[in-house]
């Protein structure tokens, strides 16, 4: 599976609402994928209790935990390309390089979290 494209040039910072998040344009699309991953899961609990070869459990396994990253970094993409984004058309220079620096650890930490 492939993560879920947006191209975050074509994101009009003037357009961000507040309360509205990065993905909602493609809020769709991840439920759909997460209702996929969703069935994946029930399959491999299904899985072990019909006794299933462990090795075979484990191709699934691995199956949804790369569906999952797909999600995450798709969602990734979307917090730089909207979030991000949007802090640096802050007016206010002070009020924009916080933001800015905010939004840059949330996304390193969402990826240090990621990588672990």
């Amino acid at each position: 599976m492939s993560t879920i494209d947006v191209n975050p040039t074509d994101l009009d910072p003037a357009d961000v609402n507040i309360g509205q998040h990065g993905y909602s344009s493609n809020k769709d699309a991840y439920l759909r994928r997460l209702k996929r991953i969703e069935g994946q899961v029930r399959g491999i609990a299904r899985m072990v209790e019909e006794d299933k070869y462990c090795i075979d459990i484990l191709t699934q396994v691995s199956a949804v935990t790369k569906a999952l990253h797909a999600v995450s970094l798709g969602l990734v993409e979307e917090h730089i390309g909207h979030c991000v984004v949007g802090a640096a058309s802050e007016s206010d220079p002070v009020v924009r390089a916080e933001q800015i620096d905010i939004k840059v650890k949330e996304a390193a930490d969402a990826i240090g979290r990621l990588l672990r």
